[in-house]
């Protein structure tokens, strides 16, 4: 019997003249005479969340929103044969509003058409806020983990003084109250050792990220059987990354529990989690350029994270739960951050969304 062989789509090849353009941090969108989409860039791709692939012949204004400052620089553009600069101009895709410079340049005669450049506003600013907050989460971090030394062992030493008190009281029911300082040194000495935690060495292998994300899943759904849905969107092409499994599963996991027990106040809500796996190129992480991350996503419908704490959630001890030791975001951001990752978080009531990038090559 012969098999017929199946023909898989790819990625159309890049024209020579374009290959410049593949590096750029900027997206660039090339359109023919026509403004039909000739080329997209990695980080068009991105920006605009659609491949080359489904772009290609496409007009512009059917991947992304009609606005008046776009459609007049590159009417200004194609009627002045000269290029134009915006900054600030708007920019839409699907129901979001963007903010980009933008710059639009005529190619060459025998060409037509035109090169957009879109460079992201609040993706510049979102960068120097990250380094900003990055700076001051290492300070607190080793603020913490010295005060963690400092107090680990003097509780050690209150925990024996009260079991040998426990011995030498006459009366037994006076027993109780050693009980209560020895687990409460217990407690303190098990937050110590979590603060500490995320400064113990990795153990890096090839790790499937899909493997983590599942087992994140039935541990969710076995702590939470009834009032919690987990989905999965996985992009199951996705490569291997050297990773630490279980550094990521915990990071993964404290995110997940913290939707799951943010939700479980209001079963009645119908909570659900969603599991999202993404190919990102060129892509800037921690100020180092990547051509291949990948991007998961945890998204609840949930409560919302309050404003007051978003901007602080990943520092230790700050909790939006009440009896929340507020170290669950802070491993998993310590985590992340040495695999060379970012995570950030965007909420608003009834939609709470963390994004960890991880780099691949």
């Amino acid at each position: 019997m012969n098999a017929k062989a199946i023909l898989l789509p790819t990625t159309p090849p890049i024209p020579i003249r374009y290959v410049g353009l593949e590096l750029l941090s900027s997206a660039a969108v090339v359109l023919d005479r026509s403004q039909h989409i000739v080329y997209l860039n990695p980080a068009a791709e991105n920006l605009l969340r659609i491949s080359q692939r489904a772009a290609l012949g496409r007009e512009l204004f059917q991947v992304i929103g009609v606005t008046p400052e776009l459609v007049s620089a590159i009417m200004k553009s194609l009627s002045n044969k000269w290029g134009y600069s915006g900054q600030n101009i708007q920019v839409e895709r699907g129901d979001e509003v963007l903010h980009v410079d933008c710059t639009v340049t005529p190619l060459e005669e025998n060409e037509g058409g035109l090169l957009i450049e879109l460079r992201p506003v609040d993706q510049q600013l979102r960068a120097r806020r990250e380094e900003r907050l990055i700076e001051l989460q290492l300070r607190h971090r080793e603020l913490m983990r010295n005060l963690a030394h400092e107090i680990k062992n003097p509780l050690g030493g209150i925990r024996g003084a009260a079991q040998l008190l426990e011995h030498e009281l006459p009366n037994p029911a006076l027993r109780e109250y050693t009980q209560v300082i020895i687990k409460e040194t217990d407690r303190l000495q098990d937050l110590m050792q979590r603060l500490l935690q995320p400064h113990q060495g990795m153990q890096p292998a090839p790790t499937n990220i899909h493997e983590i994300l599942e087992r994140v899943r039935s541990l969710i759904l076995a702590e939470f059987p009834k009032t919690l849905m987990v989905r999965r969107d996985y992009d199951t092409s996705l490569p291997e990354i050297t990773a630490d499994r279980e550094q990521l599963i915990q990071a993964v996991l404290n995110i997940a529990r913290n939707a799951a027990q943010a939700m479980a106040a209001n079963p009645e809500h119908g909570g659900q989690i969603t599991l999202r796996t993404r190919a990102v190129r060129q892509v800037t992480l921690l100020k180092h350029r990547w051509k291949l991350a990948i991007e998961i996503q945890v998204i609840d419908n949930g409560p919302g994270i309050p404003r007051n704490i978003l901007e602080r959630m990943f520092y230790p001890l700050v909790s939006g739960r009440e009896g929340g030791t507020g170290l669950g975001l802070t491993i998993a951001q310590s985590f992340i951050q040495q695999h060379q990752g970012t995570i950030e978080c965007e909420s608003r009531p009834g939609h709470t969304q963390f994004i960890i990038r991880l780099p691949v090559a």
